[in-house]
């Protein structure tokens, strides 16, 4: 592999982990949306807090990650990407924003009224930060993205069929993944019903999930040529294997194995977002819209890719122990011991 090419695998692997960590982050904002009434909903939302409480911080450290290594080492696509597609992107930033700061205030206010609208900011940015990051996915994706500085439509490259899908599986995504962590949190916290309610809200969203990933077909075939053929040859293994493990996520939750589904749920997400990288390979920015962005052509020099490797390696070396420890320390917790068994129906 070239040094471009060690560049791209690393990138990916920091958007993949950015989307299953941050991603449940986001879920569980979902989730909190649909708690219920102040009350009613409380058990819920306390499970929500001390779930993501320790750990929605550190997750964002990926984001910071892929858009760092992005500039670095593919200046021209980074300005692409930052230029053309500035409206979701400033709209997810703020997303991001004003879900930490609401979900910092909701916890300090005594007020329920405070409550309600800090709880109501966290909730909704929630929602639409996951949505206007698929929306980029998808103008990207569906080569909507030219090289050059705001050289694309400022509309119609994130308001699309192919982004408006990109965006709905985005958020359908977050909240199951969300709803399979939280049974085994609610679980591991000996809350039973709560671990029912989530594993209700899991089937229904890995459901409504697989409904719109197999209606995005048409929607793909026809916005989406280059990317719908390159999905149906070059990367239909990983469809199918996304596919098998969206199914066995479903058998898994209905047979209440909270921990192995999280292994299949991520297992699903991340090879829908490497079939996506398999399928426009070796494209950066696919055409129509551009034919010179490779990964080849579009990287900085060797010396640049090269530095930026190393000091990628050895930034790993120290954060990988810390954040591994932290989700150790957080995962600890007294056990029921009747974890893995499942719950007789009533």
């Amino acid at each position: 592999m070239s040094l471009a090419q060690w560049s791209i695998t690393v990138l990916w692997i920091g958007l993949t982990l950015y989307v299953l960590l941050a991603g449940a982050d986001f879920g569980a904002g979902f989730w909190d949306l649909f708690a219920g009434t102040s009350r009613g909903g409380r058990p819920q939302r306390e499970l929500i807090e001390h779930s993501i409480g320790p750990v929605w911080e550190a997750n964002h450290v990926w984001l910071i990650f892929v858009i760092v290594l992005l500039w670095t080492a593919f200046p021209t696509v980074f300005a692409a990407v930052m230029s053309t597609l500035y409206i979701p992107l400033t709209l997810a930033a703020l997303g991001i924003i004003v879900r930490g700061a609401a979900f910092a205030f909701r916890k300090a206010s005594d007020q329920l009224g405070q409550q309600r609208l800090f709880g109501a900011a966290f909730a909704l940015s929630s929602v639409l930060t996951p949505f206007f990051f698929g929306t980029v996915a998808g103008g990207i994706a569906s080569g909507r993205v030219p090289i050059g500085l705001a050289a694309g439509n400022l509309r119609t490259s994130w308001y699309n069929p192919t982004s408006v899908l990109g965006g709905t599986i985005a958020v359908g995504a977050a909240a199951y993944l969300a709803a399979t962590y939280l049974c085994a949190d609610a679980m591991r916290e000996g809350q039973r019903e709560l671990a029912e309610a989530f594993r209700r809200r899991a089937l229904v969203s890995g459901i409504v999930l697989g409904v719109v990933a197999l209606s995005g077909i048409a929607v793909l075939s026809a916005d989406a040529p280059r990317l719908f053929d390159g999905l149906t040859h070059r990367a239909l293994p990983l469809v199918i294997v996304s596919a098998i493990a969206g199914v066995a996520s479903l058998l898994l939750v209905l047979r209440r194995r909270y921990l192995l589904v999280r292994i299949t749920a991520a297992l699903a997400v991340t090879t829908v977002l490497w079939g996506w990288a398999l399928a426009q390979y070796p494209y950066l920015l696919p055409p129509p819209a551009t034919t010179n962005a490779t990964i080849t052509a579009s990287a900085a020099t060797p010396a640049v890719l090269s530095a930026t490797l190393t000091a990628l390696a050895i930034g790993t070396a120290l954060l990988i122990p810390s954040l591994l420890w932290l989700f150790l320390l957080f995962q600890r917790g007294q056990r029921s011991d009747e974890y893995q068994q499942p719950t007789p129906s009533r």
